[in-house]
């Protein structure tokens, strides 16, 4: 990290305003050789300065130059953001007199993988920043910014602060047996922290369940046999007119997508070939599909038509619902009864996408079923990436392993092996411990110039 990079930070485009990014050691000495103005290298710390970029005596741009010495960054290294008139061709103008000038192209997030690496924010903390970049709800946003705050490290560090004090404790015990006014760490009391760490993990798992649902959103598929009024459920929800509505039976062969927000919380929304028999091999294809969906969906609409009996297909639909997230919507009540809703489950929605009516009481079902008036003021403290996931995962294993090894008494210096596991496994989501791949992988899914 000898070396001073650089790159656009904002989108390219016609804009107002575009930002060109420069860090390192030589950041302010390189903008000040393309700067015409003050003296960049005079200047207080985080000040704005107006002048021109030149390329010799060719004016490229009208700017202003922020300027923000070490260590108090984002990167803890010297910062200057060029803060230029948008527009693509002036932007890389730019950059490249600073790639000329001694800069070296930043890699896809390369300022906030120095930002980690000179322990500015942790594992994390970068990867809520990247989170908060790709936000599309107030949901996610707020889930983000706890993560960007430094809750979620908090709260890692804590239960590794829990485990290192016992394993010091063991470790007094183990090697200093004679010292009476050490608290003896008893098989017990072993027993007893390490199910009050495990109850946090659990709780560590549930709640990140709920935190993968805000920050994914919920799948949710439209599923009932042809022409009983899936396409035009979705685009009532939509709002739009997103799939093609025919009386023609098989009209939609492939799977349409559309996303609503509903509390803050994504819904994406798959409108479903119609489930039948068929003879037609595209028609095929799509009802396969169809019944895939169903199985990785985390909500089902399964709707029926008010004017058809109810066939061994619907039946049929109902029965591989049952184990899931579910919504049993009967459609077309503008039109004559032929369903026999005595059959159905009580709390069947009745509307008329036709008419647009009964539509806000499926939504009010969702937010029912998923309980989204929870997530309105609720601590959005939540681990979101399968990577941390995963972690804890394996941390709650091991720690299951420490309490089998007190269960069969086997001897404190074994147990101790299982718990540094868990100490350590803690410390890999925050980045206290990692390897190098990781961490190249992990930054290289950032936008370029963050």
């Amino acid at each position: 990290m000898e070396d001073t990079i650089a790159a656009i930070s904002t989108a390219l485009g016609v804009g107002a305003i575009s930002i060109i990014r420069v860090s390192g050691k030589e950041a302010i000495s390189i903008v000040n050789k393309i700067f015409k103005g003050k003296d960049l290298n005079l200047v207080s710390t985080h000040t704005i300065h107006y002048g021109h970029i030149i390329d010799n005596a060719e004016i490229i741009d009208e700017v202003l130059v922020s300027i923000m010495k070490a260590p108090k960054t984002f990167t803890v290294e010297d910062i200057v953001e060029i803060n230029a008139h948008g527009g693509i061709a002036t932007t890389h103008r730019i950059l490249e007199l600073l790639l000329k000038n001694g800069c070296r192209l930043a890699t896809p997030g390369e300022f906030t993988k120095r930002a980690f690496l000179n322990g500015r924010i942790d594992l994390l903390e970068a990867e809520s920043v990247m989170d908060l970049i790709s936000s599309k709800t107030e949901a996610t946003r707020k889930m983000a910014i706890s993560g960007v705050d430094g809750k979620l490290s908090l709260l890692i560090h804590s239960l590794r602060s829990k485990i290192i004090e016992l394993l010091a404790n063991i470790e007094v015990n183990i090697d200093y047996p004679e010292y009476e006014d050490i608290e003896e760490m008893t098989i017990e009391e072993l027993n007893k922290s390490m199910t009050s760490i495990e109850h946090e993990l659990k709780d560590i798992l549930t709640n990140s369940k709920e935190g993968k649902m805000i920050k994914e959103g919920i799948n949710t598929s439209i599923i009932g046999r042809p022409n009983v009024g899936k396409s035009s459920i979705l685009n009532r929800l939509l709002n739009e007119n997103k799939a093609i509505v025919t009386d023609i039976e098989g009209t939609t062969r492939d799977v349409v997508e559309g996303n609503i927000i509903i509390d803050g919380i994504m819904l994406n929304i798959l409108d479903t070939a119609g489930i039948r028999e068929t003879e037609n091999v595209v028609e095929q294809i799509g009802v396969r599909k169809s019944l895939e969906l169903l199985e990785q969906s985390d909500l089902v609409l399964v709707v029926l038509n008010n004017n058809e009996a109810l066939t061994e297909q619907d039946i049929d639909i109902l029965k591989q619902v049952k184990h899931k997230n579910h919504i049993v919507i009967v459609n077309k009540k503008d039109l004559e009864r032929h369903l026999d809703v005595t059959t159905l489950e009580p709390d069947y929605i009745e509307i008329s996408a036709l008419n647009d009516e009964g539509i806000e009481k499926i939504k009010n079902r969702i937010r029912e079923l998923f309980h989204l008036e929870k997530f309105e003021n609720q601590d959005m403290t939540y681990l979101t990436n399968a990577r941390s996931i995963a972690l804890v995962e394996q941390a709650l294993e091991s720690l299951k392993e420490v309490k089998r090894g007190i269960e069969q008494n086997m001897p404190i210096d074994m147990v101790e092996i299982d718990l540094k596991k868990v100490w350590n496994l803690l410390g890999e989501i925050t980045g206290e411990t990692y390897q190098d791949e990781l961490i190249e992988q992990l930054f290289s899914q950032f936008c370029l110039g963050k």
